[in-house]
């Protein structure tokens, strides 16, 4: 027999559930009512919505660093087959799980790490890599697994940024004496922060917009569009393992 889900006991098990970095609305109840970004995160989601199909009837989508499960379930609503949501936090996937259950949507919930996502033995349309990248220790790693072994299509990369916004026009090689193009603000930087950024010791870097094109671009994405300050859709290229990838290549 299904859980009835009166908004008294919505709200008792999302307090219990708690603390919540997804703001969500479950049937009128607030998950993180005192959110310090407020309607966190459908206010970045309005930005970069219409971005992505609005029919997704027939995909597969996974969502990884799933968190709450708001992408996820944006994902569904959209009308996706099949969606996985993965993270390696069991606490954010009991509160997707319960999110999913209120609103009446069958998503499958896996707790697993971005750098195991070959486990999964399976490609998907759609990847969301939404506010993973900077918690990372290895960031471009992660993205090349995710090239290398779950991305068929369309990738949707957000990561905090800090620095220009400005991209420079880069050459594709230099003479090692060159060494102001590194000071421009367009060239591509990836600042390593050694201990806290807002409080956070998950935080581990923060790219600035060039970096993140070029990282898209060297695990083997092409940027489609840029839809919001953050945000990225890019889809997957196919690409000659000899000259990329995670490990080092021989020659």
């Amino acid at each position: 027999m299904k859980q009835e889900w009166t908004e008294e006991r919505i709200r008792a098990r999302a307090q219990a559930l708690g603390p919540w970095f997804h703001n969500l609305d479950l049937k009128g109840v607030r998950t993180a009512p005192e959110h310090f970004l407020g309607d966190y995160p459908e206010v970045k989601w309005r930005n970069f919505a219409a971005a992505l199909p609005a029919d997704l009837a027939g995909r597969t989508v996974l969502d990884i660093g799933c968190n709450g499960g708001f992408y996820a379930m944006q994902m569904k609503r959209r009308g996706a087959a099949r969606v996985l949501g993965i993270d390696f936090d069991e606490d954010y996937l009991a509160q997707a799980r319960f999110a999913a259950e209120v609103e009446g949507l069958d998503i499958e919930f896996r707790q697993l790490s971005v750098y195991d996502v070959g486990a999964l033995r399976e490609r998907f349309d759609v990847v969301l890599f939404v506010g993973v990248l900077y918690h990372l220790r290895h960031p471009l790693l992660a993205l090349d697994l995710i090239h290398e072994h779950v991305a068929r299509d369309l990738l949707v990369f957000q990561s905090m940024q800090r620095g220009s916004d400005r991209v420079a026009a880069v050459a594709p090689d230099y003479d090692f004496a060159e060494t102001a193009i590194f000071d421009d603000p367009g060239y591509p930087k990836l600042h390593f922060i050694e201990r806290d950024y807002a409080h956070d010791p998950t935080n581990w870097w923060a790219p600035n917009r060039a970096c993140s094109e070029a990282m898209l671009r060297s695990a083997g994405f092409e940027v489609l569009s840029h839809p919001e300050a953050e945000v990225f859709i890019c889809r997957r290229l196919a690409r000659s393992d000899a000259a990329y990838g995670a490990v080092y290549p021989s020659r």
